[in-house]
């Protein structure tokens, strides 16, 4: 008790030694108040850090921009959508969830209904409220609403949509909308200043600024090479959002980006606007989008043949434009309607872009001399699969399966370069439904990713390889089988509800 005692005085008598302290510093000026030390002197420059006459240009450039900006945001809106799910529940039930509820409305007790939201991007192309954006956003939805830049939110109906493409045409009933003009995507070049804007991660009419960083690659079989490439930042919500030139004009639609985090890396893709305009007055006239064909099968020209650029024939449809033309095995298409032919998918968009039944002149080099063909592109079959020979020699056979060999295992992982790390097995529908993905969307699972730093995760959904589509395990293998496991393979990848491209390359 008295050691208690003792170390209680010994806290008083520290307390007040504190104290005293504290009261002496206050009142010798150790410790003021702001209050009674009254307001801070303090001085603010008033001058500019530069003249304003020699940065002129700068604010001439600043102003340029801004009117740019002004005139683009009325135009772009945000989509919203919704849909309804069922999920089963993980939690005990409420014996009380049997009563008092109409039975015709009574449904697995160990199941309840969500509502899943999304965001997206749009922009307005028309004066009687037609909107552009991508497929992907407004897939297998319940609802579509868009809201305008001045806040005003208007319920949409889905015009028409292909998947092919990634586009969808959307309509709102409101009078005195703007309308951005379509310019012309084939007149960019690398270098030119773009502006991308949309409503990335909810936040809308956000504006971020880049150039075309690339365009139209020659030598790319992975399909890149028919999209803009940009550095602007493009972000999850950008997605189906315009972007523009310097004269405010839409010169692609925002589809896609290469990133390990899935946000902005500085690679950012975007249709072309002359593409986008075909698909828009086809499902605007016809429902759907028309394509047209040549009818022949090709690929890109290789060593061994003169020049650097063209497709060479391989092979030519019965009954097809080209062999109406008189084209042969072995042309070279060298121009197809004015326009230099470097690639086969460069010659496949020319072909998109031409009107039906339209005739269009063919310059091919037979025999080492020039020759010009007419063709009219008709529209293509309904059976009819877009196919290009590949250069490399023909596929080895898959090897045998041995009797212990997990079926959702690639035969060819030794052999695939890139692709040795990863396992697939089969997209069933209730997998699907489960990992939440898009209507209609076709592919293989990823089961395993032995490879901590690849892009792909357990649940991805592998629907093209070298735009390839892969539809089952026995397509993935044949595809993996063919390609050269020292080359970079791209793949075409859904991840819930994003679309997205993933480069692999070779270690």
């Amino acid at each position: 008790m008295k050691n208690i005692l003792k170390f209680l005085l010994f806290v008083l008598l520290v307390s007040a030694a504190i104290s005293a302290l504290y009261d002496y510093r206050f009142k010798h000026g150790g410790l003021t108040l702001l209050a009674q030390a009254g307001a801070d002197k303090y001085t603010l420059s008033t001058a500019p850090s530069v003249d304003p006459k020699e940065v002129m240009g700068l604010e001439n450039l600043n102003k340029e921009r801004r009117t740019l900006v002004n005139a683009i945001l009325p135009a772009v809106v945000s989509i919203k959508t919704s849909k309804k799910v069922v999920s089963r529940r993980t939690y005990g039930l409420d014996p009380s969830e049997f009563y008092n509820r109409n039975p015709r409305q009574f449904r697995n007790p160990n199941e309840e209904e969500m509502v899943q939201n999304s965001l997206g991007s749009g922009v307005i192309v028309s004066a009687e409220g037609h909107i552009i954006t991508n497929n992907h956003v407004i897939e297998q939805v319940d609802q579509i609403e868009v809201q305008l830049s001045d806040g005003r939110s208007k319920k949409a109906r889905l015009v028409g949509a292909d998947a092919t493409v990634d586009l969808a045409v959307l309509k709102i009933d409101e009078p005195g909308l703007r309308a951005l003009k379509f310019g012309d995507s084939d007149a960019m070049q690398t270098g030119d200043f773009v502006l991308a804007i949309g409503n990335p991660f909810g936040f809308e009419e956000t504006v971020t600024d880049g150039i075309i960083s690339s365009k139209g690659r020659p030598n790319r079989l992975d399909g890149f090479g028919d999209y803009l490439q940009t550095n602007a930042a493009i972000n999850p919500g950008n997605s189906g959002g315009p972007l523009v030139n310097l004269r405010g004009e839409i010169i692609g639609i925002n589809t896609a980006i290469i990133s390990k985090s899935g946000s902005s890396a500085g690679i950012g893709f975007a249709i072309p606007s002359n593409s986008v305009r075909v698909a828009l007055e086809s499902l605007l006239k016809n429902g759907r989008i028309i394509r047209g064909y040549l009818g022949i099968l090709s690929r890109n020209v290789g060593p061994g043949v003169s020049g650097t650029a063209g497709v060479i024939v391989d092979d030519i449809i019965p009954d097809s434009p080209a062999s109406e033309a008189g084209m042969k095995k072995g042309d070279v298409i060298r121009k197809l309607d004015g326009h230099e032919v470097r690639t086969f998918n460069e010659l496949k968009t020319l072909v998109t872009q031409v009107e039906l039944n339209k005739k269009v002149e063919i310059e091919v080099e037979r025999g080492g001399k020039p020759l010009k063909l007419t063709a009219a592109i008709k529209e293509q079959p309904v059976d009819y699969k877009t196919t290009r020979v590949n250069p490399r020699e023909s596929p080895a056979p898959p090897r045998r399966q041995t009797p212990n060999e997990p079926d959702d295992q690639s035969d060819d992982a030794d052999d695939a370069g890139a692709l040795a790390s990863i396992e697939v097995g089969e997209l069933t529908q209730d997998m699907a439904r489960r990992l939440d993905l898009p209507r209609g969307v076709k592919g293989v699972m990823v089961t395993k990713v032995s490879d901590d730093e690849s892009e792909l995760r357990t649940g991805d959904v592998i629907e093209e390889v070298n735009q390839q589509a892969v539809t089952s395990v026995a397509e993935y293998k044949r595809v993996v089988s063919s390609i050269d496991p020292n080359e970079t393979q791209v793949l075409s990848v859904c991840r819930h509800r994003t679309r997205s491209f993933v480069v692999l390359r070779p270690k």
